[in-house]
């Protein structure tokens, strides 16, 4: 016998959120920063890396490499997709926006995914809200798709999905593969076919993009689950699933092995309370506001995941979760692992929305409003300061963190801010109007608001971020001091220090022959000209080629970074 559920939800309450509504939610996240902009420093850049050396032939498909690095993760797939997307771009399009391409597909896939998983979660006869004695409580399709709804505006709304969503590196190909594993196993009991195949994606995904331990973990535990799920299947079924899960789980291992991807990445525990509490501050704003819904979610329903009848639409988004922060705490780059844990924890906070008090939606809406409101008006404020110089305090704050960058006006940035504030302040107006009421009311603000502050910091903000993020200001500037020394365009670079994501952006942005240099041994092109060294390194220089044969020109340091300089030499002439 299982326990009572705690959503009382009538008919009314589960009013579905327009298709075109949600359809331009989406758009308006996942569209802004695929064009207009170069890779930008960082995990993005060097994943590009790797996807122009292997489109260009320079690199081994099963073992990539760029000059002799391996990449710092092992994630064989999301090279590809960027190096097969680079190959098939037409002549106009740009290297850097094709390997851009097929990862705005996976954020959309992460979407989608999310969404049709609570809505298999929703369906279950655990989740279903309270019948009501005269008839009129939720139709279980229309409470579903309602729940699904909530947990793709709570996804949006959570703060640490903007940034790393939205770049090409391996991480949000995980996060689409997290994905597709957690719509598989949700929907095992509905479509077998479907979800299996989903399962199979997912789990190889991971594993080919950097996380076979996590797909194996994930596998092992879903299937243990499906087999301890005696609400939604018969018995017989539960150990297909949970069969066919441990075989996944097997196939995992033996292609991680095979391709010799296995890497063991985690460390001990921190024993230091300041680790700790940084560890807790990211966890807090990352997943906000998902966290303190998922935990009103697991207070209102804790007779359904405490006791021996637990239900699955509670206990696999927990598990998955679980998974995912536990590794987190076991990782040094916290923030990217927590990116996996947003699915599950958004669909546990669509699970709150039933069982919601009026004073904590109250409360959501006004924070929500005063913050987003804020954000857009302070990046409103800084744009005018670019533009005109007034107020002066903003704009002398650009030009101190900024040296170098002229500020542009484009009319379609322009228009498109402008209606994305309008919608926003339409959208509040909605929100604080007297009409009936739908449980996803309470996510629309939130989700709203992360959407438009990332849609204008990517259409007002976009030439000053990709001045400050992107290679490409500084390599010119390197171009022009050559170009004050010689005439002629110079072909051939050689570097001393330099990293891998320096090395791309000289051989992309400023189409030089690179040529690394290790040692006093290593063979010097007789045609390279030119020679950039790290400037930390530079004491070291002699070990490496014969100074007397070069000339000191200048020290050059990247603009928007106080912590990249290097310095350029050119050869002496005979």
């Amino acid at each position: 016998m299982t326990d009572p559920t705690p959503a009382i939800v009538a008919q009314s309450a589960v009013r579905r959120l327009p298709r075109l509504a949600l359809w331009l939610f989406c758009a308006a996240y996942v569209l802004p920063g695929l064009l207009g902009r170069e890779p930008w420093k960082g995990n993005e850049f060097t994943a590009f890396a790797q996807m122009l050396a292997l489109s260009e032939g320079a690199s081994s498909w099963l073992n990539p490499t760029v000059w002799g690095q391996a990449p710092d993760l092992d994630a064989l797939l999301p090279y590809w997709l960027g190096a097969w997307a680079i190959q098939i771009a037409p002549g106009w399009m740009s290297a850097g926006l094709a390997s851009r391409m097929p990862f705005a597909l996976l954020l959309g896939v992460t979407l989608a995914s999310t969404w049709h998983g609570a809505y298999y979660l929703g369906l279950s006869p655990q989740a279903q809200p309270v019948a009501f004695a005269f008839g009129g409580e939720a139709k279980p399709k229309d409470y579903a798709r309602t729940i699904a709804d909530g947990a793709v505006l709570a996804l949006m709304a959570c703060l640490g999905l903007s940034l790393l969503s939205h770049e090409a590196s391996p991480i949000l190909a995980q996060l689409a593969f997290v994905g597709c594993a957690f719509y598989g196993v949700a929907a095992l009991p509905y479509h077998p076919r479907y979800s299996l195949s989903a399962l199979s994606i997912g789990l190889l995904g991971l594993c080919l993009s950097g996380a076979p331990s996590f797909a194996v973990l994930m596998a092992v535990g879903s299937g243990l689950l499906c087999l301890l799920d005696r609400q939604s299947t018969t018995p017989q079924i539960g150990r297909q699933h949970a069969l066919w899960l441990l075989l996944m789980g097997v196939v995992v291992a033996a292609l991680a092995t095979a391709l010799d991807v296995w890497h063991w990445r985690l460390m001990p525990l921190h024993n230091d309370w300041a680790e700790w509490r940084s560890l807790l501050r990211l966890l807090a704003w990352f997943t906000w506001p998902a966290w303190p819904l998922a935990l009103w979610t697991l207070w209102r329903w804790r007779r359904q995941w405490t006791s021996l009848h637990w239900s699955r639409h509670l206990v696999l988004p927990m598990w998955f979760a679980a998974l995912t922060v536990s590794t987190a705490m076991l990782t040094l780059s916290a923030d990217r692992t927590l990116l996996l844990a947003l699915p599950a924890l958004a669909t546990l906070a669509a699970f709150a929305l039933p069982t919601l008090r009026r004073s904590m939606a109250a409360f959501i809406d006004w924070f929500t409003l005063l913050f987003f409101s804020g954000c857009a008006f302070i990046i409103w404020v800084v744009w005018i300061a670019m533009q005109t110089g007034w107020p002066a305090q903003p704009a002398a704050n650009v030009a101190r963190l900024a040296p170098g960058f002229e500020p542009s006006f484009g009319w379609i940035a322009f228009s498109v801010a402008v209606l994305a504030t309008t919608a926003w302040a339409w959208l509040v107006v909605w929100r604080v109007g007297k009409h009936r009421h739908a449980l996803w009311k309470s996510l629309v603000l939130p989700a709203g608001g992360a959407a438009l502050c990332w849609l204008l910091l990517l259409t007002l903000w976009l030439p000053l971020l990709d001045f400050a993020r992107s290679y490409a200001p500084w390599v010119q500037q390197i171009r022009s001091v050559m170009a004050k020394e010689t005439p002629m365009k110079p072909a051939c670079l050689m570097s001393y220090g330099l990293d891998v994501g320096q090395m791309t952006a000289f051989h992309y942005h400023g189409g030089f022959d690179i040529q690394p240099l290790d040692d006093v041994e290593t063979p010097q092109r007789a045609d390279c000209e030119w020679l950039l060294v790290d400037n930390d390194l530079r004491p070291g220089l002699a070990h490496v080629v014969r100074l007397n044969e070069w000339q000191r020109v200048r020290t050059i340091r990247r603009p928007s970074d106080n912590d990249e300089d290097v310095t350029l030499y050119h050869r002496r002439q005979p």
